[in-house]
C-alpha cells in the first residue's frame, strides 16, 4: 500500500520505502489532487492554483505532461490518477493521506469525553505534522489558498489537545509542544492562554506572565486590540496566585455597564433602624478584609416575615443606601414564591435573567441549571455585586442563585423561615416583625402630615391599632386618607371597624390582623370602574401588564384605562413600573382573583380573560409575521368585540414588543391551558416560538410548545399537533437532542399523512433535512430536501419550493457537487424574486457564493456574496451582513489579498461585537491568525 504525506514535504512511501515523485511542480500537482482524494479537481482550478490568472498559453499541455509523468511512477504501485469530466481525480483511499487521517482523528477525538483518550488521539494526529502543508512545493500564496482552513483546524486540534492534557496534569507535554507554536504565532490568544496555564500550574509563574506580556504588546502593535476577557482574568489570577477558572468556564460576555436592577426606593423610609444597623455591620468584612485574615465567603442574609410586613421595602432601601460599595452592580429578581397562581419562578428562569443582565450572549448560555449556575458563579468570582432574591419560596429555589466567592452580598426575602439556608449556607437570619407604635406613627405622619395626626390623636391611635403595625395595611390606609383630606380620621376608623371578611391564609383573631379586611377598605372606596379593573387584574396571570393589554382586558379605550389605572395607583393597589407597565403585590392579586371569581362577577371575568387572550394572540401573530412574513402561517379566529391588538409597525417594533412581553406570554399560555382556552394556548405558542428560537431561549421554547401540544391533543386538532411536533423538533435540534427531534418529526409526518396534508408533509421533510444537516448527514438531508420540494411542487406552494430549492442546493454544495448546487440555487432565486422574498433571496445568494467558492471561481463567489451583502444591508439584517463580510474576507485570503481580508473581517467583527454576538470571537480569531500560518 502507498501512503502519502502532505504535512511537510510531499512524500510517498511503498512498503516503507520512499517513492520518487519527480520535480517540484509534479509533486505540487499530486499534492493538490491528494488534498481532494477521491474527488475530481477541475482542470481550470489546477491551472489557476499552479500559474494564477491568466495562466500561460501552454499551461494545459504542461499540466498534462506533469500528470503523465506522475502516472508512470505511481501506476505500477496501484495508484490511479484518472480523468473525470473536466478534471482529474486521485483514486486513493483518503486514509492513506496524512491530511485526511489528521482530520478524521480530530473528528473522532471530539466524540470522546475521556480526556486521556482525547489527548492520545490528538497527540498522535498532531505528530503527523512535520512542517507546513506542501512544505517543499508550495509558496505562501498557494498555501493560503488551499490550506487556510486546515491551518485553523490544526490550531483547533492544538487547543483541544492542550485542554485534555491540562485535565490529566500534562503540563510538561504542553510546554514542550506549545512553546514553539506560540512563539511563531504570538497573537493566538487561546493557545497563549493554555501555555500560560501549563507554565503556571507547572510552577513557572514568570514564564506564564511573559507569555501574556508578549501577546498583549503584539496585539496592540499589529492590530490595535486588547487581550480578550479570558486572558485578562487568567493574567489577574496568576498575578494574585489564585487557581484560574477552568478552561471550559470561559464565556465571552458583552462589554456592558454593570447591571443596576434595583427597584425604586420609597420616597420616605421610616423605622427599621435596628435592622438597617445589623445589615450595615455585615459590610466591613465583605468589602475590605483585614490583612492576614481568612477570606470570607459570600455573605447571605435571609429576611423573613409575614406578608405585607415590609421585607422588600427594607431590602431595597438598604440596597440603595450601600449600592456605592458594590462597583460591579446590583442584581434583583422577584422569585414569585407565593404567587397566588402557583407559578413560582423556577431557578432556571432566574439564573438565565442574571446571565442576560451580565452580558452573556444567548447562544453561550449552557443547557441545564447546574451548568448555568456554575457559569453565574464564575462571572461573579472576585466581583463585588449586591444580589437581592425577593419573595423566595424555599432554600432550594435560592441555592442555584448564590455567588460562590468573597465580595458579594445576597439579601433573600421570604415569608418562610429559610432554616435550610441558615444551616448549610451560613446565612444570617433576620425575622422582620410588625412596626412598633412609634414606627407606625412615623409612617402615617410621613404620608398624612403631623398636623392631621395631631388634630385627631385618638383616631390616629386607633388607626395604628387596627393596622396592627403591618406596613402594607398602614400604607393602604394612609393612601385612602390622603385621597380624602376632608374625610376625618374618626370616620375612616368607623369604616375600618365594619369591613367584612378575611383572606383565608391570613385570618386573625380580630379585625386588626385580617388582611382581607384591610384590602377591602381600599377596594370599597374605589369608583365602580376602578373596582372593576382591579377585579379583572386578578384574571391576568402576571407578572405585569401594559396599558394596551389592560384596555383589552377591560374592554375600554386606552385613555379611560389609563385614567382608571391612575386611580388604582393612587390607592396603592397597583404600582407603575417604567416603561408604562403595572403590577401589584401577590396578596393583592390573590384578593383581586377572589373577587373576580365571585358569582356576581364570574361571567365578566371569563369574558375579560377571552378578550385578554385575543389581545395577546393577535398582537403576537402580527409580531411573528413582521419577523418572518413567509413563515408557515396560522389563521386565528377574529378577536371578540372590544379587543384592540397593538399595531406594531415594523420588524424592530416586533422585536421590542416580544422583549417586553415574552415572560407575560409564557404565563398567558399556561393560563389559557388551565382555563380551557386550548386553541389560544397552542396558537400563542406557535407565534412565540420564532422569537424564542432567535433569542436562544431554548428551554422556554420546549416548555411552552410542550404545553401547547397537550392543548392540541385535548382539542383533537391533529393539524396543530403536527405543527407543534415540528416546532419541538427544531428546539430539540438546537439543543443537540437529535433523537428526540427525529421522533417529533416522525409523529408530524404520521399526522400529516393521516390528514392528507401534502404541504404539511413537505414542511416536515424540510425540517428533517435541517436536522440531518446539523448531524452532517448530508446525503440523507438531500433526500428529504428533494422530497420536500416534490411535495411543494405538487401543491403549487411557491414559498416552500423556493426554500426547498435553496436547501437542495446547499446539500449539494456540502457534498462537493457545486454545479448541481448552483442549478438549484439559481432556480430558488427566480422564485424568491417572483415572490418578493428578499430575505430568502439574500440567503440564496449566500449559498451561490459558497458554491462558486467550492468551484474555485473566486470572482463569481465574490459576486454572489456582494449581492447577498447588499440585500442584507437593505433589510437591516446586521447579523447576516456580518456573516457575509466574513466570507468575503475568506475570499480575500484565498486571492492572496490580506489587506482586503482583514478589512472585511474587521468590519464583520465590529458589527458582531456591537450585537454582543458570540461569532465575534471567531472573527477575532481570524484577525489574530497569521494569513501565512505554517504552524
Amino acid at each position: 500500500m502507498v501512503e502519502f504525506a502532505l504535512l511537510g514535504a510531499v512524500r510517498a512511501s511503498h512498503d516503507g520505502q520512499q517513492v520518487e515523485l519527480g520535480r517540484r511542480q509534479e509533486r505540487c500537482v499530486l499534492g493538490l489532487l491528494l488534498l481532494e482524494a477521491g474527488k475530481a479537481v477541475p482542470t481550470e482550478r489546477l491551472m489557476d492554483l499552479l500559474w494564477g490568472d491568466p495562466a500561460p498559453a501552454a499551461a494545459r499541455s504542461t499540466l498534462h505532461s506533469y500528470l503523465a509523468r506522475l502516472r508512470s511512477r505511481l501506476s505500477p504501485l496501484g495508484v490511479r490518477l484518472v480523468t473525470r469530466g473536466s478534471g482529474y481525480l486521485a483514486d486513493v483511499d483518503p486514509q492513506t493521506v496524512d491530511v485526511h487521517r489528521f482530520l478524521a482523528a480530530l473528528g473522532a477525538a471530539q466524540q470522546h469525553a475521556d480526556p486521556q483518550a482525547r489527548a492520545q488521539i490528538l497527540g498522535d494526529a498532531l505528530d503527523l505534522w512535520h512542517g507546513p502543508l506542501l512544505g517543499d512545493v508550495a509558496d505562501e500564496h498557494l498555501r493560503n489558498r488551499v490550506g487556510a482552513r486546515l491551518a485553523e483546524q490544526r490550531l483547533t486540534a492544538l487547543e483541544l489537545w492542550a485542554q485534555a492534557e491540562l485535565a490529566i496534569g500534562g503540563h510538561a507535554a504542553i510546554m514542550s509542544r506549545l512553546t514553539e507554536v506560540v512563539q511563531a504565532n504570538p497573537i493566538q490568544e487561546k493557545l497563549a492562554a493554555l501555555l500560560m496555564r501549563a507554565r503556571y500550574q507547572g510552577g513557572d509563574v514568570a514564564g506564564a506572565l511573559a507569555v501574556f506580556v508578549t501577546l498583549r504588546d503584539t496585539l496592540a502593535d499589529q492590530l490595535g486590540l486588547e487581550p480578550g476577557r479570558e486572558l485578562d482574568e487568567l493574567h489577574l489570577a496568576i498575578l494574585n496566585r489564585r487557581t484560574p477558572a477552568p478552561v471550559h468556564a470561559a464565556v465571552r460576555v458583552a462589554a456592558a455597564a454593570p447591571p443596576r436592577q434595583l427597584p425604586l426606593d420609597v420616597p420616605v423610609f421610616t423605622g427599621r433602624a435596628a435592622q438597617l444597623n445589623l445589615l450595615d455591620d455585615l459590610l466591613p468584612g465583605v468589602t475590605a478584609p483585614a490583612a492576614g485574615t481568612a477570606q470570607r465567603t459570600v455573605v447571605i442574609t435571609a429576611i423573613a416575615g409575614t406578608a405585607g410586613v415590609g421585607k422588600t421595602t427594607l431590602a431595597v432601601h438598604w440596597a440603595h443606601r450601600v449600592s456605592g460599595r458594590f462597583p460591579d452592580g446590583e442584581l434583583y429578581v422577584n422569585l414569585r414564591g407565593f404567587d397566588p397562581a402557583g407559578s413560582a419562578m423556577r431557578p432556571e428562569e432566574a439564573v438565565r435573567g442574571f446571565l442576560d443582565a451580565l452580558g452573556v450572549e444567548p447562544h453561550r448560555v449552557p443547557a441545564g441549571l447546574q451548568a448555568q449556575s456554575g457559569l453565574f458563579r464564575s462571572l461573579l468570582a472576585d466581583k463585588r455585586v449586591l444580589v437581592i432574591l425577593d419573595n423566595a419560596r424555599d432554600a432550594d429555589q435560592v441555592r442555584p442563585l448564590l455567588p460562590g466567592s468573597r465580595g458579594s452580598v445576597v439579601l433573600v426575602t421570604s415569608r418562610n423561615q429559610l432554616t435550610g439556608l441558615v444551616a448549610t449556607e451560613g446565612a444570617h437570619a433576620m425575622t422582620l416583625g410588625l412596626l412598633n407604635p412609634t414606627e407606625a406613627r412615623q409612617l402615617l405622619v410621613s404620608r398624612l402630615g403631623q398636623a392631621r395626626m395631631t388634630a385627631e390623636p385618638q383616631a390616629a391611635a386607633k388607626l395604628i391599632e387596627l393596622c396592627a403595625g403591618l406596613p402594607l395595611a398602614l400604607a393602604i390606609v394612609a393612601a385612602r386618607a390622603a385621597a380624602q383630606p376632608d374625610f376625618g380620621l374618626a370616620a375612616l376608623v368607623t369604616d375600618l371597624c365594619t369591613a367584612p371578611g378575611s383572606l383565608d391564609a391570613f385570618t386573625g383573631n380580630d379585625l386588626a390582623t385580617d388582611i382581607r379586611a384591610v384590602f377591602s377598605w381600599s377596594y370599597e372606596s374605589l369608583s365602580p370602574d376602578a373596582a372593576r379593573l382591579f377585579r379583572l387584574m386578578g384574571v391576568h396571570p402576571g407578572p405585569d401588564i401594559c396599558l394596551a393589554a389592560a384596555a383589552s382586558l377591560a374592554g375600554w379605550s386606552t385613555v379611560h384605562t389609563r385614567q382608571t389605572m391612575d386611580e388604582l395607583e393612587r390607592a396603592h393597589l397597583v404600582s407603575r413600573q417604567p416603561p408604562g407597565r403595572y403590577s401589584f403585590h401577590d396578596l393583592l392579586r390573590s384578593y383581586a382573583r377572589e373577587l373576580a371569581a365571585a358569582v356576581q362577577w364570574r361571567d365578566d371575568a371569563h369574558t375579560a380573560l377571552h378578550r385578554l387572550l385575543d389581545h395577546y394572540l393577535h398582537t403576537s401573530h402580527r409580531a411573528d409575521l413582521l419577523l418572518d412574513p413567509f413563515r408557515d402561517p396560522i389563521q386565528p379566529a377574529s378577536p371578540v368585540a372590544q379587543v384592540s391588538p397593538e399595531q406594531l409597525a415594523d420588524h424592530q417594533g416586533a422585536l421590542s414588543w416580544y422583549a417586553a412581553e415574552h415572560a407575560v406570554l409564557l404565563a398567558v399560555i399556561e393560563a389559557a391551558s388551565c382555563h380551557g382556552f386550548d386553541t389560544h394556548a397552542w396558537q400563542l405558542s406557535w407565534t412565540l416560538a420564532n422569537y424564542l428560537e432567535r433569542r436562544g431561549h431554548w428551554q422556554h421554547w420546549v416548555d411552552t410548545v410542550t404545553a401547547a401540544l397537550g392543548a392540541a391533543v385535548r382539542l383533537g386538532d391533529r393539524s396543530a399537533q403536527a405543527r407543534l411536533h415540528r416546532s419541538l423538533a427544531r428546539a430539540d435540534a438546537r439543543l443537540g437532542r437529535y433523537d428526540k427531534a427525529h421522533q417529533h418529526l416522525t409523529n408530524a409526518l404520521r399526522l400529516y399523512r393521516a390528514l392528507d396534508d401534502r404541504v404539511g408533509q413537505a414542511y416536515a421533510h424540510l425540517n428533517i433535512n435541517v436536522v440531518f444537516g446539523a448531524q452532517q448527514r448530508h446525503h440523507e438531508a438531500l433526500h428529504h430536501a428533494t422530497t420536500a420540494f416534490s411535495g411543494y411542487e405538487q401543491e403549487g406552494h411557491l414559498v416552500g419550493q423556493a426554500l426547498a430549492l435553496n436547501s437542495i442546493g446547499w446539500c449539494h454544495a456540502q457534498l462537493g457537487d457545486f454545479e448541481q448546487a448552483l442549478k438549484h440555487c439559481h432556480a430558488a432565486l427566480e422564485l424568491h424574486d417572483q415572490l418578493g422574498d428578499h430575505s430568502g433571496e439574500a440567503d440564496t445568494w449566500d449559498s451561490v457564493g459558497y458554491a462558486y467558492l467550492g468551484l474555485g471561481d473566486l470572482h463569481l463567489a465574490g459576486h454572489g456574496y456582494h449581492r447577498a451583502l447588499r440585500l442584507f444591508r437593505s433589510l437591516g439584517d446586521r447579523f447576516n451582513e456580518a456573516s457575509t463580510l466574513i466570507r468575503l474576507g475568506d475570499i480575500g485570503q484565498a486571492q492572496g489579498d490580506p489587506a482586503a481580508a482583514r478589512d472585511s473581517w474587521k468590519a464583520a467583527w465590529k458589527i458582531l461585537d456591537a450585537l454582543d454576538h458570540p461569532d465575534a470571537d471567531l472573527v477575532r480569531r481570524k484577525l489574530t491568525t497569521p494569513l501565512n500560518a505554517t504552524v
